[in-house]
């Protein structure tokens, strides 16, 4: 498709609103009402009997990390285009117990022999921690459920999950049922669950019930079912059973989930033996919301996947919702100290990119290309340098508090060199920032302005970011290594007494002249600007900073000078072994500007 003056790339479908303005709408809002046929989405508010009136988790907050339980290979596998084979899934399997994960459900083993294959593989190979529980999904069909107990035999510990729908739709659409007979199916499920596990005498087992499509259920139709369900399986404090509530398809905004989970937890008969579980989906983007608040409404245990893969718009991520708590000072019970080798690992399984702004570990997530940005984040982390000097405390173990990152990217395993990123959006600040992680260049304040100027006109040609390489290429063209210097320093020597610093110095003009020069100041280049009039070079001294370069930066020292030569004032900078040198090759870096000009 040609790109042309008549647009021809704009989407033809779209019908710009132009209905009415809302009964309501303020003034200063001009918004048209649209076209879209929004009718036939209408919702009813609230799925309860009655709306409540004594919220109970609108007033609480997250204190501690609920039960994780991923979900990956299982309701991620079945996700993907390419189901994963046994390498990829035992990588992954690998990953979550080395993270910290203690409830993973392995498979659907009743649905592929790849599945069932990988179950009997981790039992046989004793591949599975004392302290972590396998679980394996089963619908709730009789032979399903006998396949899913062959798969899990002999295995130290395990729990079946066992999931119908419930929801109104699915049992007029789908099973062609009514709710009397979904619940008479719920109870044979659960008695024949029960009969196999009474025969499965080597294995300690536990067991889960989801009403699937619970959001969308009549809480009093699921509230009934679950209760019947944990009392068939004797659900109890010492002997658990886990009750999953997902919202299998996002239909409500978060809050009217959060009630929901209340009123389930406040109504279960035997809320003290029963583990209260989410399983939300991310179909209106707002799973980690909804997660969020139904821990707050009284659940214990969120089921998920890593960064969110998953049917349709993927379940909740798990990632996000530890690492929120990381954020808040709570410790999430989970290991993301390599949060880029976790992102490749599950990648390699799910065979799907990770969005470079997924929270926490897309590539740009803690990247700044705002100048204001930039600037806000380079001074937040030189005030974490200064508190770590002043308190005497480790860096990593400083407070943090800086500006647009909620989270070190350190403790993450990031380096901050992809925090602060250049383009023609950015700032001195950005500039500086990156010349300093990178190469240890701390540019006084009027010289970061000069150079960000020769970054943004490069950047602005170029149309493209410009990494850290190619600004101390841009430096040193400019202020260390000029191709014909109007002025060479050839030789130096520095005495210091009481009353004032002498210099001795060999100069080479740029018309090859070699001079002899000689000259006095508070300081070496002081001493050296008096001197470079007998060369024909006239000026005055403006200012002179310096700074070591540590030995990850090749040791030394850098100085930048700036000079008021010809109405005019101009930086140099200088790297030399020690200081004095280098603030000389400062002074002749900025006469060679001037001269050059």
């Amino acid at each position: 498709m040609t790109v042309g003056p008549e647009r021809v790339w704009a989407p033809s479908g779209i019908r710009t609103p132009a209905g009415p303005r809302g009964a309501d709408q303020p003034w200063w809002n001009p918004q048209r009402g649209s076209a879209m046929p929004f009718g036939r989405y209408e919702r009813s508010g609230s799925r309860l009997p009655h709306e409540p009136t004594e919220r109970i988790w609108p007033t609480r907050s997250l204190v501690k990390a609920p039960l994780w339980a991923s979900v990956d290979l299982r309701d991620g596998n079945q996700a993907l285009s390419s189901p994963m084979d046994v390498e990829r899934k035992q990588r992954l399997f690998d990953l979550l117990v080395r993270m910290g994960f203690k409830d993973i459900e392995v498979g659907y083993p009743s649905a592929s022999e790849a599945d069932f294959s990988f179950v009997r593989s981790l039992i046989e190979n004793d591949e599975i921690p004392d302290d972590v529980t396998i679980s394996v999904f089963t619908p709730a069909r009789p032979e399903l459920i006998d396949r899913t107990f062959q798969a899990i035999e002999g295995a130290d510990r395990a729990m079946v999950h066992l999931c119908h729908a419930t929801a109104c739709l699915w049992r007029d659409v789908v099973f062609g049922m009514s709710a009397d007979e979904v619940r008479a199916m719920a109870v044979r499920s659960a008695a024949h669950v029960a009969r196999k596990a009474s025969c499965a005498r080597r294995t300690e087992l536990r067991f889960e019930y989801s009403p699937e499509t619970f959001n969308v259920t009549e809480p009093d139709f699921a509230l009934q079912v679950a209760n019947t369900v944990t009392a068939l399986w004797d659900a109890s404090p010492d002997r658990p059973v886990t009750l999953n509530l997902p919202s299998t398809v996002e239909t409500d905004s978060p809050h009217v989930y959060a009630d929901q989970i209340e009123w389930m937890h406040r109504g279960l008969d035997r809320r003290d033996g029963i583990i209260l579980s989410v399983h939300p989906h991310n179909d209106r983007g707002t799973a980690v919301a909804s997660a969020e608040l139904a821990v707050l409404a009284g659940a214990d245990r969120i089921e998920g996947t890593l960064f969110g893969n998953g049917e349709r718009t993927g379940n909740v991520c798990l990632a996000t919702l530890a690492l929120n708590l990381f954020s808040q000072g709570i410790d999430p019970q989970l290991d993301f100290s390599d949060i880029d080798g976790i992102r490749r690992t599950v990648e390699f399984a799910n065979q799907l990119p990770t969005s470079p702004r997924h929270p926490y570990v897309g590539d740009l997530v803690h990247t700044a290309f705002s100048g204001t940005h930039q600037d806000a984040i380079a001074k937040g982390l030189a005030a974490i340098d200064r508190r770590a000097v002043e308190t005497g405390v480790p860096r990593g173990e400083v407070p943090w508090d800086v500006p647009y990152l909620p989270v070190d990217p350190q403790d993450l395993g990031r380096a901050y060199e992809s925090v602060v990123r250049v383009n023609s959006q950015s700032g001195k600040g950005g500039v500086a920032h990156v010349l300093k992680q990178a190469y240890g260049l701390d540019l006084p304040r009027g010289l970061r302005a000069e150079f960000a100027g020769r970054v943004q006109r490069a950047a602005d040609a170029a149309g493209a970011e410009l990494t850290s390489r190619d600004l101390r290429v841009m430096f040193a063209e400019e202020y260390l290594d000029a191709a014909r210097p109007a002025l060479l320093l050839k030789d130096a020597r520095v005495i210091r007494r009481e009353s004032a610093t002498h210099l001795e110095a060999v100069v080479v003009r740029g018309d090859g002249a070699e001079l002899a020069l000689r000259g006095t100041g508070d300081g070496p280049a002081a001493a050296y600007v008096d001197a470079l009039p007998a060369a024909g070079i006239t000026g005055e001294l403006g200012e002179l900073t310096s700074h070591p370069l540590d030995e990850a930066h090749g040791g030394g020292f850098a100085a930048y000078a700036l000079v008021k030569a010809g109405g005019a004032n101009w930086y140099g900078a200088g790297l030399a072994a020690d200081p004095d040198a280098a603030a000389l090759d400062a002074v002749t870096s900025a006469f060679c500007r001037a001269l050059a000009s």
